[in-house]
This record gives structure tokens, C-alpha cells and sequence, in this order.
């Protein structure tokens, strides 16, 4: 199955994120800390997509999606910033610069960030289904 993978350093925000996207098919992995998402990536495969807060302490968004994109294993994971920031063009070309493949303001909308969410776990498993039966990048 695969998972989603939550960071907000607020326990309101997590909840809120995992009640919008717990109808989907897929394992919803919440943790509180870039530092935390980062081990979190290396404890779990099959991570589909990543929703992140750029504020948070210690590690900010930004960083952390800089660690991830660093890592061959990960580089590939679509990250969708949510934030409380607003869109402001610097903020948002900084997230898009660190890797993000979305930058959205709270409040959000959540059907649309469920059918984002959507669309990511469904290419994350296409990808892998090629990878697989050997139709992938890896076969040529």
C-alpha cells in the first residue's frame, strides 16, 4: 500500500490532514519534524507523496525538502507544501526550488489536496507496476 507522509510540527494540522485523507487507499504516516521525516524515510518504502509545513522548528520545510531531494532513494518522492505563509511569489518560487512539486496555502482546499494526493499515489504506483514488469527506466 502506499503512504503518505505528513510533517507538521502541529498535532491540530496532522489531525486535520489525516481526517481529509483517510479515504484514500493508502497508509498516512504523520510526523512532527523535518529530522523525523527524514528517519521516517529511511524506516519506510513506498512513500507516494509528502505533504510539509515549511515552518516549522529547528529544520524548516525548505531544508528538509533539500535533505530529500539530496537522496537517491527519495529524490524522486513528489513534496506538496502546505502552509500558513500565504502565497507570496519568493516563498513560493523558494519551495519550488527546494524540490516541491506544489505550494498551497492554508486554509486549503481538502478536495482538492485529496485529489492531489490522488493523482501522485496513482503515478507512484504506475511507476512502480512498470518498474516491476520491467517497463521502467531501469529496463532500458
Amino acid at each position: 500500500m502506499p503512504k503518505v507522509l505528513i510533517v507538521d510540527d502541529q498535532p491540530d494540522n496532522l489531525l486535520v490532514m489525516t481526517a481529509v485523507l483517510e479515504t484514500l487507499d493508502q497508509e498516512i504516516v504523520t510526523v512532527t519534524s523535518g529530522r523525523d521525516a527524514l528517519k521516517a524515510l529511511l524506516h519506510h518504502d513506498n512513500v507516494a507523496v509528502i505533504i510539509m509545513d515549511v515552518q516549522m522548528p529547528d529544520m524548516d520545510g525548505y531544508e528538509t525538502a533539500a535533505h530529500i531531494k539530496r537522496r537517491p532513494r527519495n529524490r524522486d518522492v513528489p513534496i506538496i507544501f502546505l502552509t500558513a505563509m500565504g502565497i507570496d511569489p519568493e516563498h513560493t518560487a523558494r519551495g519550488y526550488a527546494a524540490g516541491a512539486v506544489d505550494y498551497i496555502s492554508k486554509p486549503f482546499d481538502p478536495w482538492a489536496l485529496r485529489a492531489k494526493v490522488a493523482v501522485f499515489t496513482e503515478i507512484h504506483l504506475e511507476r512502480r507496476i512498470g518498474l516491476l514488469e520491467g517497463n521502467g527506466p531501469l529496463s532500458a
